[in-house]
């Protein structure tokens, strides 16, 4: 959060583990326990930073539930198609004693993109100690310089992708065809060949390029 900070965003630290939300998929399905509260918080804010430590190389099961409950934002988009997360954008940080920081933003990032968050350059940050290691993140007395400087990355450019989110809006789905029919779209393939007793070809490719159309 400091490192938001810095950059004038202010926010909230929630540790959803204190709280009482039980198994849903479905907004309706919360009697009795503290996911609507939550909800409410999540949709009120420009970004949402998700953190999980690392268990059996993936995130935590808390951290799951929270996904799963937003799995309902697929069936409540508004009268133009856009679901609550419509705008909003999205990153996570991921600590643990034990490898698996990138399959834990693998996961979370497709999640988060699945229900409507957008997400932003190098959205994820994390800290691993050696390997079954003692050494929990909260335990140092400075972040390491590495994971410093990426959550100080992550930072910058959430802020900056939650600031363009306001305006202009990417168009709604029963718009964005009307909106794509005013540019072209280029399809570029960069073929590199090299020896091919030695090096087998490398084909790289950049899809969707936008460029303006010709009138």
């Amino acid at each position: 959060m400091a490192e938001f900070g810095k950059l004038g965003a202010a926010g909230e630290l929630v540790r959803v583990a204190d709280l009482d939300i039980k198994p849903g998929v479905n907004s309706d399905e919360s009697e009795g326990d503290e996911w609507p509260a939550l909800r409410r918080r999540i949709l009120a804010a420009d970004i949402l930073l998700i953190g999980t430590p690392i268990w059996l190389g993936q995130p935590s099961s808390v951290a799951k539930r929270v996904l799963e409950w937003m799995d309902a934002f697929l069936s409540e988009g508004d009268e133009r198609g856009r679901m609550p997360s419509f705008g909003k954008v999205a990153a996570v940080a991921v600590v643990g004693n034990e490898d698996g920081a990138h399959h834990c933003h693998a996961e979370l990032f497709q999640a988060l993109n699945d229900v409507g968050f957008r997400l932003a350059p190098g959205a994820g940050t994390y800290w691993v100690s050696e390997a079954i290691g003692s050494v929990d993140y909260q335990d140092l007395e400075q972040p390491a310089e590495k994971t410093r400087q990426q959550t100080a990355s992550l930072a910058v450019s959430t802020v900056h992708i939650a600031g363009r989110s306001r305006f202009p809006a990417i168009p709604a789905w029963s718009r964005a065809d009307s909106e794509l029919k005013r540019c072209g779209i280029v399809l570029f393939c960069l073929v590199y060949l090299g020896n091919h007793r030695v090096i087998p070809p490398r084909i790289s490719w950049i899809i969707g390029t936008l460029m303006p159309a010709r009138h």
